[in-house]
């Protein structure tokens, strides 16, 4: 039975990157593109970064009982959902599989898969320089969004508080203050459980 190697962190802790790395190091790790209702970043591919959907296409599929873990941030434009639907792409009798979110969205899909199937990579980063790395991507969009980074930033204060993440008492936290000490450690965790 395949496991989710389920990468967890606020925004700017640099998943996305190190995702992108643990892609190219374990090929054989499927992966599962999110669904999202907030407007396309400039750099961004629909059906690579998110499957770009509408609210009215996400509530179809909640409707539908497809949606694995969501959650919907009331930003400074407006609702913002993020999703894994269960569109087939995850089938653990076949395959492990890579995915990244919150812990909420960590929350969900360990109680949809179970704790045998899930594992959890904490990463963790300094809040000044995960704001000054939310900053610096925001200033290379076409449109810069700053208010909403300063919103994103502060909630995920709240939402990835102490109290919160020792809740679950995950086995180890990864800190990426250094880029490459941090993808060894994280891949040396996904072989020992590939073993």
């Amino acid at each position: 039975m395949g496991k989710i190697f389920y990468l967890i962190g606020p925004s700017a802790s640099g998943k996305d990157k190190l995702m992108g790395e643990l892609k190219a190091r374990f090929p054989q790790l499927g992966t599962v593109v999110m669904y999202t209702t907030r407007p396309i970043r400039s750099g961004e591919t629909p059906d690579i970064a998110y499957h770009f959907i509408t609210a009215e296409e996400f509530a179809a599929q909640q409707a539908a009982g497809r949606v694995i873990e969501s959650r919907t941030y009331h930003t400074v434009y407006g609702p913002w959902t993020y999703a894994t639907i269960d569109d087939g792409a995850i089938d653990l009798d076949k395959a492990s599989y890579l995915m990244a979110g919150t812990l909420e969205s960590y929350a969900q899909t360990l109680n949809y898969y179970g704790e045998d199937h899930v594992v959890p990579l904490y990463i963790e980063v300094e809040p000044g320089l995960r704001l000054f790395r939310a900053l610096a991507r925001e200033r290379a969009q076409e449109t810069p969004k700053y208010a909403e980074m300063c919103r994103r930033f502060l909630a995920d204060e709240e939402d990835f508080s102490e109290d919160k993440r020792a809740a679950f008492r995950f086995p180890r936290v990864y800190e990426n203050d250094d880029f490459t000490a941090c993808l060894k450690a994280l891949s040396e965790t996904i072989e020992k459980e590939l073993a």
